[in-house]
């Protein structure tokens, strides 16, 4: 198969991407009965990490060893990234020397450029623009619980972020209708909403926007690197907690997800995101048996 990266949702197709959430769930279950299954030995993945991680780091170096791989810690303070060195050279010595690359930085664009320049296949493991491995998990999580997406209502409450923008990505290549709620000034970006126009509704009300929804999802209202606004964005955010009364006005069997990690209290309450409408666990394990899936498609 010719290189192939995965910087967006985009980059695959939906048939593509229909087939990759199907094989996460046999992988899955591979895993759960003890099967050992390593097509990836003697493969090595680079981990760059620019802003610090859990589960992204947790589950790729998990699931490049269960894969019978290597998973290899780059953190931009131990290595010339830091001081640096251009994405475009870093990108041409380390795709000599490994078999991928995953990189969880801020500024899009250098993800962009580092592929441009890599011989290897390289993952998007979050921009400040975009956040796909989440959105796999995502998907999978309600594959398993709800069977197809295809059709559903989909409530985002937040920021208009990675995880808004990657939403929208999904309801394109997923088919299924996505309303966005936001405070005025923390919209997605317009042009990405454009791409999806016809499945994408923007709100300034959460209530009227989670009316009769299949699926509410929330994020953080300070992603990483943006601690320093979290007061003010604490005020534009009021109104918009995702909490019991809330989900009432969502579909009687609508589900709850949350990327993690949560403050309680704040976008969520503890009574929503520890109750029965929430499959946030089952959306953090599943990190790691879609990236597996992610891993096998592109390496193996």
């Amino acid at each position: 198969m010719s290189l192939r990266h995965f910087l967006t949702l985009l980059d695959l197709s939906s048939e593509e991407l229909h087939q990759l959430i199907g094989r996460a769930v046999e992988l899955k279950n591979w895993q759960k009965n003890g099967r050992i299954y390593e097509p990836l030995k003697n493969r090595v993945l680079a981990m760059i990490f620019e802003k610090s991680s859990t589960r992204t780091r947790v589950s790729f170096e998990t699931g490049m060893v269960q894969l019978g791989g290597h998973a290899m810690f780059l953190s931009a303070r131990d290595t010339q990234i830091g001081r640096g060195e251009p994405a475009e050279d870093s990108a041409r010595v380390l795709s000599r020397m490994v078999d991928a690359i995953m990189i969880r930085t801020f500024e899009h664009d250098k993800i962009e450029r580092f592929s441009e320049f890599s011989t290897a296949p390289v993952i998007n493991a979050l921009t400040d623009q975009f956040h796909p491995c989440q959105l796999l998990a995502d998907m999978q999580t309600w594959f398993e619980h709800r069977g197809d997406i295809r059709g559903a209502t989909v409530t985002f409450i937040g920021d208009g972020n990675n995880m808004c923008h990657s939403y929208i990505n999904a309801a394109r290549q997923f088919d299924f209708t996505l309303h966005v709620a936001a405070p005025a000034g923390y919209h997605p970006d317009p042009d990405i909403v454009a791409g999806a126009a016809d499945c994408v509704r923007l709100f300034e009300d959460p209530v009227e926007a989670s009316r009769d929804s299949d699926l509410v999802v929330t994020d953080v209202w300070a992603s990483m690197g943006q601690e320093e606004e979290q007061r003010e964005r604490e005020k534009s955010f009021a109104g918009f907690q995702v909490n019991a009364d809330l989900m009432r006005q969502a579909g009687k069997d609508a589900l709850f997800m949350h990327c993690l990690p949560a403050h309680r209290g704040e976008e969520v309450s503890a009574e929503v995101i520890d109750g029965p409408q929430s499959v946030v666990w089952d959306e953090a394990e599943n990190r790691l048996h879609a990236q597996k899936a992610l891993l096998e498609f592109l390496l193996a």
